[in-house]
């Protein structure tokens, strides 16, 4: 038996054009060489859009996909992601599933999580989503595990949350679950939401696996990781996972130090450094003080003209300042984890929960539907609220 195991596919994520295709792409051949390798079917452990409410032209690339699958008779199984999440409850997800392309395997019956069976296997699936700040950690305390452990078939547990007993270093100040937070006693563990690559078996829950992204989500994760992959498993005796690269267009990073340079002896330094750009995606981080002059100095119009051959040129200039505003802090974080950081610090001076703090964020989040009128915008935000805090 074979199977794929994929996450945190973010498609319709990237504002630039060129990469949310790329990103597309890479999703694209993941599922072709899962084809080629005649998997028994497809896992997708959470993030297979970058939000919940994905546009038509997403939505309608991705069903074409997934529907070539079903013509094969290659079932997709998968679970919510902290991206698909939606307060709601209702996501494109459900669209997929009634439409019979995916098999969200998060199913309750009397409270308790169910098993869904492949027909073609007769392996046991299940698992548990990702929400929005992690919230579903707390939900783990309260999971029914029992009868989970207690069945002896072959079976998967999908899940969509970081591991705190095996996640490496740089991911120290991110918040995880226990590893006792799973269920026991399953053969594989299709992880996703931490975007890095682990595979390893652990006593007593199997083999536990993160494949990573298909496709780096940001700037500093197309420096650091250059592409995205998956796993196929060879599931028989035992449990063997490969990990395949999709690496479709190269990377290239370039550092730049501003210290004691005027913008247009860096902006020299810049065009004559720059060689292996043709086609590929060139990555351009700048930090340091400029001598003199400000940043906006830097001809970057420059820049993108001279190298235009390239796949797509990305720079990142956040730590980099000129002597006149050397005194001012920059947050380099991402919008979500400072979105984050300021409800915690607010939580002080609030009579309300942070999972309502968190919900409400979520939902003036929200953004239109295709066609959809203002009012009826309106209307459907205000009585999301008004039924959070229950309001008549």
């Amino acid at each position: 038996m074979k199977f794929a195991h994929l996450s945190d596919c973010h498609i319709g994520g990237w504002h630039e054009y060129n990469l949310r295709s790329l990103n597309l792409k890479s999703f694209q051949k993941a599922i072709e060489l899962s084809i080629n390798e005649h998997v028994d079917f497809i896992l997708i452990s959470g993030d297979l859009f970058d939000t919940s409410l994905p546009s038509i032209d997403v939505l309608k690339e991705t069903a074409f996909i997934l529907k070539n699958l079903s013509n094969l008779n290659i079932p997709v199984y998968l679970i919510p992601g902290s991206h698909d999440f939606s307060v709601s409850g209702k996501t494109m997800l459900d669209v997929l599933e009634n439409a019979g392309l995916v098999v969200n395997v998060m199913k309750f019956e009397d409270d308790k999580l169910k098993f869904t069976i492949d027909n073609k296997t007769n392996i046991y699936l299940s698992g548990f989503y990702g929400k929005k700040g992690s919230l579903e950690h707390s939900e783990y305390v309260d999971l029914v595990k029992s009868h989970l452990e207690f069945n002896t078939n072959k079976k998967i547990f999908l899940f969509h949350s970081l591991i705190k007993d095996i996640k490496p270093n740089y991911f120290e100040n991110v918040e995880g679950i226990s590893i006792s937070a799973l269920p026991k006693g399953f053969d594989y563990y299709a992880g996703g939401h931490p975007h890095f690559v682990y595979g390893q078996h652990h006593e007593d829950y199997g083999f536990i696996a993160y494949p990573g992204p298909i496709f780096p989500n940001n700037f500093d994760e197309l420096e650091k990781l250059k592409h995205g992959g998956f796993f196929i498993v060879n599931f028989d005796d035992k449990i063997e996972a490969k990990h395949i690269a999709l690496d479709i267009v190269k990377v290239v990073s370039y550092n730049f130090n501003a210290d004691n340079k005027t913008p247009q002896k860096l902006e020299q330094e810049l065009l004559s450094s720059i060689k292996d750009f043709e086609n590929n995606i060139i990555t351009i981080r700048i930090e340091g003080v400029l001598e003199s002059g400000k940043t906006s100095d830097i001809n970057f119009k420059l820049l993108n003209e001279r190298f235009k051959s390239a796949y797509c040129i990305l720079k990142n200039t956040y730590k980099l300042k000129s002597k006149e505003f050397d005194d001012l802090e920059i947050d380099t974080r991402s919008v979500n984890d400072i979105e984050a950081s300021l409800i915690k610090s607010s939580l002080v001076q609030s009579k309300f929960s942070e999972v309502i703090i968190n919900n409400l964020v979520s939902y003036l989040d929200k953004e239109r539907f295709e066609g959809e009128k203002i009012s009826d915008f309106e209307l459907r935000i205000f009585s999301d609220i008004k039924k959070l805090f229950e309001i008549d």
